[in-house]
């Protein structure tokens, strides 16, 4: 489902009214416009109209006009509507702690282009991945977490974020929880990831206490955050099989993996704009 360079995407959102797909589809014929991908979804128990389209546009297209005449379209309709261009490249800000293999895993899909877009930070209240951020010529921002005055790091986050421009922010096993206000600045923009052994096996080597428990699935959640500790609107998950001949550093590898691919999926649906949320839930298109 990866994007071809040439193509431009709009997304819009509205209530459900008869007409919805049409106006969009008719709108992008009539100015030329060659769809190569669309999808949409009409949440019955909601009452929500989404759609994603992506199109090739006709030579001498004014993004600005465009726009002007989609809104008059869509206004009867109380659409909100989005568009980006070909080879937009979203800045993205990642958190982690001490954790490398979801940032390494990000870095390297990144620079092999994967994922279009510039990670313009890496923010960590530990030190130690500071060597794998310099190798890739990012900035490192270590603010060590003080018990005693929380909102002062979050405040030094949020500064790089602002200063950053950045659009995305990605908890990539960023061990500690973030503030409601901090949560409530990056409502929407902001992915972290988990093993899906939640809500049992909290605290300290969950993976070891599952194969204490002889699980048989193992897994990974990526979801938007929210002021409820790891139940934000979810946008991806992965499972695998486990069995007995699986020890808990099998285990440990393992979620690794399924965390990585996980969260890489969830970070590729949010840049090519396939996630809508829509209320505690998620649509992805």
């Amino acid at each position: 489902m990866s994007r071809t360079p040439d193509t431009w995407i709009l997304t819009a959102h509205c209530p459900s009214l008869l007409g919805t797909v049409d106006v969009v589809t008719r709108y992008l014929f009539e100015q030329g416009c060659y769809v190569t991908e669309h999808h949409s979804f009409d949440d019955r128990l909601a009452s929500r109209f989404f759609i994603r389209v992506e199109f090739r546009a006709p030579d001498g297209f004014d993004e600005a006009t465009f726009l002007r005449g989609l809104g008059t379209h869509t206004a009867p309709f109380d659409m909100h509507t989005e568009l980006m261009a070909p080879g937009y490249r979203a800045k993205v800000v990642i958190m982690v702690s001490k954790a490398d293999h979801c940032l390494n895993d990000l870095l390297y899909r990144q620079r092999t282009g994967q994922l279009p877009m510039d990670i313009t930070a890496i923010v960590s209240n530990h030190p130690d991945l500071k060597p794998l951020a310099e190798w890739h010529g990012i900035p490192y921002h270590h603010f060590p977490l003080d018990p005693n005055d929380k909102p002062a790091q979050e405040r030094r986050v949020m500064k790089v974020v602002e200063d950053t421009g950045a659009e995305l922010v990605v908890l990539a096993r960023y061990m500690q929880v973030l503030s409601a206000d901090l949560c409530r600045k990056l409502d929407g923009r902001a992915i972290n990831i988990h093993h899906s052994l939640l809500p049992g096996f909290k605290g300290a080597k969950p993976y070891h206490q599952a194969y204490q428990k002889g699980v048989k699935l193992v897994g990974a959640t990526a979801h938007f955050i929210n002021n409820d500790l790891d139940e934000g609107p979810i946008i991806t998950q992965g499972v695998e099989s486990v069995d007995h001949a699986h020890y808990p550093e099998d285990l440990v590898a393992k979620g690794r993996d399924i965390e990585c691919l996980t969260l890489a999926r969830a970070v590729s649906y949010f840049l090519e704009r396939r996630v809508f949320l829509n209320a505690n839930r998620t649509v992805v298109l």
